[in-house]
């Protein structure tokens, strides 16, 4: 199997919480740098022991216990904002990588609960401190508290998630460039005021 069918192999075996907890920025990422040597197949704690053994039978190599270094195998935690405290910032909508969080400027947000991946990156960004995780698994671990389906939408929204964020940064650029570079109309406008002010 050459390296990119393997990358998408790997992707495919991984939980898509699209946590950066393995020390990648997407699940993606990690799984290319596994299938390039780069990376161990135990750096992902939402994966945990159940995700380690699928990662060692696609890459041949021996189950070792997850890297503490990554953190360890818990529960699917489920991000909840009070809405009492909650100032929409809209910090949390820009950080979550599914797109789980909708709220709008100065409005109180709210998680999406099925969609929320408990990736827990949106705690650190919220500038109140009203975002806690409670357990949305019953205990449950790694692929015990996780499923195939719910990965797949994961992928889906993750992937959306980053077009939209590239749409919306072409567009931001398109703005920019209007206002730097004038339109015909307006260097002609220009070339008129330029030609009454000139001395005859």
């Amino acid at each position: 199997m050459d390296r990119d069918a393997l990358a998408d192999a790997l992707d495919a075996a991984l939980p898509q919480t699209q946590c950066t907890r393995c020390g990648y920025p997407d699940c993606r990422s990690y799984a290319q740098a596994i299938a390039d040597g780069e990376a161990g197949i135990n750096q992902c704690p939402p994966g945990g022991a159940a995700g380690i053994a699928r990662l060692a039978v696609l890459t041949g190599r021996p189950e070792l216990p997850l890297n503490p270094a990554n953190g360890s195998e818990g529960p699917r935690r489920l991000a909840v904002i009070d809405e009492a405290w909650c100032i929409g910032c809209t910090l949390c909508l820009k950080a979550c990588p599914v797109d789980s969080i909708v709220g709008g400027p100065k409005a109180m947000h709210t998680v999406i609960d099925p969609l929320c991946t408990g990736c827990e990156l949106c705690i650190p960004v919220c500038p109140v401190d009203c975002i806690s995780l409670v357990d949305a698994s019953e205990g449950r671990t790694g692929w015990d508290a996780w499923s195939a389906p719910q990965a797949d939408e994961a992928r889906e929204r993750f992937a959306f998630h980053q077009q939209r964020l590239e749409r919306d940064e072409q567009e931001r650029l398109a703005r920019m460039a209007a206002r730097i570079a004038p339109g015909p109309a307006a260097i002609e406008a220009a070339l008129a005021r330029a030609r009454e002010r000139k001395p005859r």
